[in-house]
C-alpha cells in the first residue's frame, strides 16, 4: 500500500467518524462538531485519492480499467460530487454510506496488483470511449441507487414512520438535487462515450454491437428527456424516480443483454 493511499484511507475514516458523531448529535438535538472540520478532511482525502488514481498517467503507465480500479474511479467521483453539493446543501448524511464503501474500495485497490492487460491510454479516441462508457454506466447506476433511496425516504415520510437513518437524510428537495447532478454528469459522460464511439469504432451499428448502440441511445434519450422535463416542466418526485430507473434498466440491458445475445446467439 502506498503512503498516499494510506493517508487517504485514514482521512476518509476520520471524516466518517466525525460525521457520525455530528449526525448523532443532530438526532439528540445537541451541538456537534463544526461541519467545516470534517469537510476539510474529506476534501484532502479526495485529493489524495485522485493522486492514487491518476498518478500512473503522469508516469505514462496508462489508466487501469480493471473492475476494482474502475469502482475506485466511480466512488472517487461520487465523493467529489457529494462534497461539492454539501458546501451548499445539507446532504452530508449520505457520507455515512459512501465513506465506508470508499475506504473498502481503496483498500481493495491497494491489495490487488495492477494488470497491464487492463490498462488503456486515454490520449486516443478508443481509450476515451472505453473510459467514459465505464464512468457513464457507473454514474447512472449511482443515480438509480439514489432514486431508489429517494423512493424509500418518500414512502417513510408519507407513512409518518421515519426510522433513525431516514431521519438523518437530507430533505427530499436536497436528495432530488443530488439525483439530478448524478444524472447530469452521467448524461454528459454517456454523450461523450456515444460521440467517441461513432468516431473511433468501426461499424458501430454492426450486427455484433447494434443492440448495445440502439439501447444506449434509447437510454440517453430517456435521461435527457428527464433533464429537459425537470428544467422546463418541473418534473420531480415519483416521475423522476420512474424515469431514472427506466433509463438505468435500458442501459443495463444494453450492457449485459448484448453480452448474453452474443454468447447464446453467436452474433
Amino acid at each position: 500500500m502506498t503512503t498516499i493511499a494510506l493517508f487517504a484511507i485514514i482521512l476518509y475514516f476520520i471524516s466518517w467518524l466525525l460525521l457520525a458523531l455530528k449526525l448523532r448529535a443532530r438526532l439528540n438535538k445537541t451541538k456537534g462538531i463544526n461541519k467545516k472540520i470534517y469537510l476539510a478532511l474529506w476534501l484532502v482525502a479526495i485529493f489524495l485519492h485522485a493522486s492514487v488514481l491518476y498518478y500512473p498517467l503522469v508516469l505514462g503507465l496508462g489508466l487501469s480499467i480493471s473492475l476494482i480500479t474502475a469502482a475506485s474511479h466511480i466512488i472517487w467521483l461520487t465523493n467529489l460530487i457529494l462534497l461539492i453539493t454539501t458546501w451548499t446543501r445539507n446532504i452530508e448524511a449520505l457520507g455515512i454510506l459512501i465513506l465506508p464503501l470508499t475506504i473498502f474500495t481503496l483498500l481493495l485497490q491497494q491489495m490487488v496488483s495492477l494488470d497491464a492487460s487492463h490498462t488503456i491510454q486515454i490520449n486516443n479516441g478508443l481509450g476515451a470511449h472505453i473510459f467514459t462508457s465505464l464512468l457513464a454506466y457507473s454514474m447512472l447506476m449511482l443515480a438509480a441507487i439514489q432514486a431508489a433511496l429517494l423512493a424509500e425516504q418518500n414512502n417513510h415520510l408519507h407513512n409518518h414512520k421515519p426510522t433513525g437513518f431516514i431521519r438523518t437524510l437530507p430533505s427530499l428537495q436536497d436528495m432530488e438535487i443530488l439525483l439530478f447532478r448524478f444524472i447530469t454528469l452521467g448524461v454528459i459522460l454517456l454523450s461523450i462515450a456515444l460521440i467517441t464511439g461513432f468516431i473511433y469504432l468501426d461499424n458501430l451499428f454492426g450486427q455484433h454491437i447494434a443492440h448495445k448502440t440502439f439501447l444506449s441511445i434509447l437510454a440517453w434519450l430517456i435521461f435527457t428527456t428527464l433533464l429537459v422535463g425537470h428544467i422546463k416542466f418541473g418534473w420531480r418526485g415519483r416521475t423522476a424516480i420512474r424515469w431514472t430507473l427506466a433509463g438505468f434498466i435500458i442501459l443495463m440491458i444494453a450492457f449485459f443483454g448484448t453480452k448474453i445475445i452474443q454468447h447464446f446467439l453467436g452474433i
